[in-house]
């Protein structure tokens, strides 16, 4: 697993978690004002970055792998910064080890059947009947064009164009190495399976109710503007904004975020 750290190890960690189809440089505008009050790493998710490719690709396996690296590097109680395929993973490691949970920092990640639009029928149809057919229509941004859209999609016209073309053309070249594509292809099926856990993820969370920032871009073409409120409602001390950006938000709203985020870190110091 390739990874990045910064940061004082003696401060309380921060976890990075991206989603797709990216890897670790997502977080590359946020991880030096972050490593001033915390120990930060970031991983590329197996089978993105310059990670290896997992033989079963599967969410709990990348838990399980972020996991294996946080005992390696002797980290204790950590936040964890949950971004799209981000959260299935990190729901693993935060729900296997809850008392060493500082807070959750949310960021277009989605827990809840609200954030689940009709532009996911394809993929729930897919889940509910692994068909070629289905499956070709569930898997069919897995393009340039669709990771593109991954960075643009519902974008207004000038807020994407501050995001340029050379960030998402690199994703697209490492998602054509060996293994890549089949890992992309394993993880839409393994979603189902997350989504069939959101029953215990909200227990989990009504349970432990963590300190959470909610920082979410309003335009994400993945996961409706109602899964706000679905966070909102399961963690009613959840602090939440709402900014004018995309799906992925760091790349034009990283210098909003960042105050947020260290604020939100100052206000739950490790206990």
């Amino acid at each position: 697993m390739s990874f990045i750290t910064a940061g004082e190890t003696s401060k309380p960690a921060v976890v990075l978690l991206h989603g797709f189809p990216g890897s670790a440089n997502y977080f590359r505008e946020v991880v030096p004002a972050l490593s001033q009050a915390a120990y930060v790493i970031a991983p590329d998710l197996p089978g993105f970055g310059e990670s290896d490719v997992l033989p079963l690709p599967s969410f709990p396996a990348i838990g399980e792998a972020i996991s294996a690296l946080l005992d390696r590097l002797a980290v204790g109680p950590r936040y964890i910064y949950l971004h799209d395929f981000g959260a299935p993973a990190g729901f693993h490691v935060a729900m296997q080890a809850p008392e060493q949970l500082l807070g959750l920092i949310v960021q277009n990640a989605n827990a809840h059947r609200s954030g689940l639009g009709s532009q996911w029928d394809p993929v729930m149809a897919f889940w509910s009947h692994p068909d070629p057919e289905n499956e070709a229509a569930s898997t069919a941004h897995l393009t340039l064009e669709g990771v593109r859209n991954g960075y643009l999609g519902g974008m207004p016209p000038d807020v994407a164009a501050r995001i340029p073309a050379a960030i998402w053309e690199e994703d697209w070249r490492v998602m054509q190495l060996p293994g890549r594509m089949e890992t992309q292809r394993a993880l839409v099926k393994d979603y189902g399976n997350y989504v069939a856990r959101f029953d215990e993820i909200a227990d989990y969370l009504v349970r432990w109710q963590p300190p959470s920032l909610l920082v979410w871009a309003r335009h994400d073409p993945f996961f409706d503007l109602a899964e706000v409120l679905s966070w909102m409602q399961a963690l009613p001390r959840m602090e939440a904004h709402v900014l004018d950006a995309g799906h992925k938000l760091l790349e034009t709203h990283a210098a909003a975020a960042v105050p947020l985020m260290l604020d939100f870190i100052k206000e739950y110091p490790a206990r």
